[in-house]
């Protein structure tokens, strides 16, 4: 922790000497689903065969640093948002593989530091965009001010809906406008600073969001049906997310306090209704898939809140990290057919243990502060932004907060190495464990019985240098000259985790 801190001041002088105190904007996009294939900077890399440009996206990536081996949290986005948001591995949380209802009790406590939380603290003006997906509290509709909790496995019917108690303004957030679950789960309504918002031109009408309904305009609901605005459609949430973050930018631009955005979009999860356009920009039916539509929206997304800060003449000092909750989709058979890869090279999809999983893009942005144009191979993590923000704002990180949090300042001023030997994260539903050193990356079988994780074995093992794909044939599992390396890399996560020490250190 003291070698923590004295990092902390050395990088802070450089940046008060260099900036002169002048604190950035700070924009965190996180995607919903995106692959390292799914943006034409990353699959330019490995490829020719470029089926779907990424404009917007790739001139971030070209103002800024890539970061080539990055990895969300978990291969699920549930988890990884708790990990992103606090700066702590998964395994840290109340519920270490995923919250999923909007219902459910968040696993974010009071005492807990949040990207929110830390950006206060910096004197930042501070908003949360999009998909929150962290649970929350809404009272019943039969006993007001008593807290709903039911069983998500079916409709819930006696919420009430018409305002969020705790949710992002209750997590260091000022200002919100939210989807609880993105556009894939209920309730089916935005929120703005916890009071649902109506949707369209008309007025809110809370009902009952059911397939038959949904039908009727051509949407197919991803999960179960229940409570929303009955002026629901999933076409207009990235619309309506999109204006509202670009008015954001426009008027808390150049004001005495500089502004921080978590903008969390709902693209690309399912389900795949892409608006007919987008900022002028014709969007649905534009590309070989519904799929492929999404990402395009997405980038159009960040092309807008982009042209908003040059609008306002703050580009050049707004940091702006952009990354994925997860790895990309298991690709349609529209998609498949056009060539596009999300996972690019990599093994498996959302959800999965293996790279196409976690692998995510994650580009750093900063004009004034940052050089252009630069590639990172070091191993980093979504949970690094924490810290990230906190070096290049001056905050000091309370012991025992942002465990797992590494700066990445030293790589995007100086290209140094973090001082990080390995990483901890871990897959979707089918709950693997995950640690990588150097090349090496071993996969942990954990018993989904046992509901107290503490079960588990080896299960593969890969060198990702000399099989970045993780082809079958290449796992050493059963190599009898790695099994040195195979019981040192356990036993490693075993007692980072057991000990509750510092994951990389």
């Amino acid at each position: 922790m003291l070698k923590r801190f004295l990092l902390y001041f050395l990088v802070q002088s450089f940046v008060v000497c260099v900036f002169a105190g002048e604190k950035p904007n700070v924009i965190v996009v996180l995607a919903d689903d995106i692959g390292t294939g799914d943006i034409s900077h990353y699959r330019s890399i490995h490829s020719s065969n470029i089926i779907l440009e990424t404009p917007n996206i790739d001139k971030l990536a070209q103002s800024g640093t890539v970061f080539t081996q990055a990895h969300a949290p978990a291969a699920l986005c549930a988890p990884s948002r708790y990990g992103i948001m606090t700066g702590n591995s998964c395994y840290r949380s109340p519920f270490p593989w995923g919250v999923w209802g909007s219902y459910q009790q968040s696993p974010i406590k009071d005492e807990d530091l949040t990207l929110g939380r830390l950006m206060t603290q910096a004197g930042y003006n501070t908003a949360f965009f999009g998909k929150w997906h962290l649970g929350g509290d809404y009272y019943r509709k039969d006993q007001p001010g008593v807290i709903y909790r039911g069983d998500r496995s079916k409709p819930q019917t006696d919420v009430d809906i018409s305002k969020i108690i705790d949710g992002p303004n209750q997590k260091g957030f000022a200002y919100s406008f939210a989807y609880p679950a993105g556009i894939q789960a209920v309730p089916y309504a935005a929120y703005e600073n916890g009071a649902i918002y109506p949707y369209s031109d008309k007025p809110v009408e809370i009902g009952y969001i059911s397939q038959e309904n949904m039908s009727k305009i051509g949407v197919k609901l991803d999960k179960l049906e229940g409570l929303g605005d009955l002026n629901w459609d999933p076409r207009n949430a990235g619309p309506l997310l999109a204006a509202k973050g670009v008015e954001y930018i426009r008027t808390h631009a150049n004001k005495e306090k500089p502004f921080f955005m978590y903008y969390c979009s709902q693209a690309v999860h399912l389900p795949h209704n892409p608006p007919a356009e987008l900022n002028g920009i014709k969007i649905a039916g534009t590309t070989p898939s519904a799929h492929m539509d999404m990402i395009k929206e997405l980038d159009v997304q960040m092309g807008m809140l982009m042209d908003e800060l040059k609008k306002q003449g703050v580009y050049e000092n707004t940091v702006f990290i952009f990354t994925s909750d997860n790895g990309g989709l298991h690709v349609n058979r529209k998609t498949l057919e056009s060539g596009h890869q999300p996972s690019d090279i990599y093994r498996g999809s959302k959800n999965d243990m293996h790279e196409g999983g976690h692998r995510v893009p994650f580009i750093v942005s900063w004009p004034a502060g940052f050089k252009a144009r630069q590639e990172s191979d070091q191993l980093v993590l979504g949970l690094d932004i924490a810290a990230t923000l906190a070096e290049i704002t001056g905050v000091a990180i309370p012991e025992h907060q942002a465990m797992d949090s590494y700066s990445l300042l030293p790589v995007l001023k100086n290209k140094k190495s973090l001082k990080r030997d390995f990483v901890m994260l871990q897959s979707g539903t089918q709950k693997q464990l995950i640690i990588i050193e150097n090349e090496w990356k071993l996969i942990i079988q954990v018993d989904r019985k046992d509901k107290t994780d503490k079960t588990r074995k080896p299960i593969a093992l890969f060198n990702l240098k000399e099989n970045p794909s993780e082809l079958e044939s290449g796992n050493l599992i059963n190599n009898p000259n790695q099994q040195e390396k195979i019981k040192r890399l356990f036993k490693k996560y075993n007692e980072t985790r057991m000990n509750g020490i510092r994951t990389g250190s």
